[in-house]
């Protein structure tokens, strides 16, 4: 088990990608704190499905669109496990607006979830992991951070700031113990996206940009998320992997 005696932070963990990198951690031996913004019966059944296996699980409630919010998640961490290992910010939003309708209300919040909350949360899991001198920090991107998405603007921007954020706090925490780095999936068939991906028309525009000729699933992030966890990627920082099917290859 490669996370064996890990804590792990994942951040929307109820459901999608955050949900099978919580299972996918727990077999590997992890501790699991799972997240939500208000899917509290979701939450709680991924936790069930870790204990079930025979893992340890804990879940914690907070909405990230208030970033004060995220001293609780790092507070339940440690009152749940006494440390935090690895802290994985998977949870995200978008609005989807043309440039001419958003608002600054719709700024703040798509940025404070996609970004802001992320930057607070490694700060204060870095706090803890600083003591011990080792630490992982995980972000979910998106392939949007690279390639500008119609409409959806605010979202893309949040995401290729992002990765900035992950070469930030790398070149920071380096000399420290502490790894940082971003995982940006492709095409992903989530709850979010299940309806547009079900229309035919659309699934075949999306299938002709994959190389790969298929659509992802949670699970194909999740053997990326695990390596850059393990000690075996303690030389890997500020980086990021597109786990995308070679949609980028376009």
């Amino acid at each position: 088990m490669r996370l064996r005696g890990m804590t792990a932070v994942i951040t929307g963990s109820s459901r999608g990608i955050g949900k099978a990198i919580a299972l996918g951690f727990a077999r590997q031996g992890a501790r699991v704190v799972v997240h939500c913004a208000t899917q509290i019966a979701a939450a709680e059944a991924t936790a069930a499905d870790i204990r079930a296996a025979g893992g340890e699980a804990v879940v914690v409630q907070a909405d990230l669109a208030d970033p004060a919010r995220c001293r609780d998640i790092i507070s339940a961490a440690l009152n749940a496990f006494g440390r935090i290992d690895v802290l994985v910010n998977n949870a995200g939003m978008a609005i989807r607006q043309a440039l001419l309708e958003v608002t600054p209300e719709a700024w703040d919040l798509v940025t404070n979830v996609n970004l802001k909350s992320v930057y607070f949360l490694s700060q204060a899991a870095a706090r803890d992991m600083l003591l011990r001198g080792s630490g992982k920090i995980i972000n979910i991107s998106s392939v949007h951070d690279a390639v500008p998405m119609a409409n959806n603007s605010v979202y893309c921007i949040a995401k290729a700031g992002l990765v900035m954020l992950t070469k930030a706090l790398a070149l920071e925490l380096a000399p420290r113990g502490i790894q940082v780095n971003c995982i940006s999936p492709g095409a992903i068939l989530t709850d979010e996206n299940r309806d547009r991906l079900a229309d035919p028309a659309y699934r075949a525009r999306v299938l002709a940009k994959i190389p790969a000729g298929r659509i992802g699933i949670p699970e194909d992030v999740v053997g990326a998320a695990v390596l850059l966890a393990s000690r075996e990627a303690d030389y890997v920082t500020g980086a990021t992997l597109y786990v995308d099917g070679g949609m980028l290859l376009y």
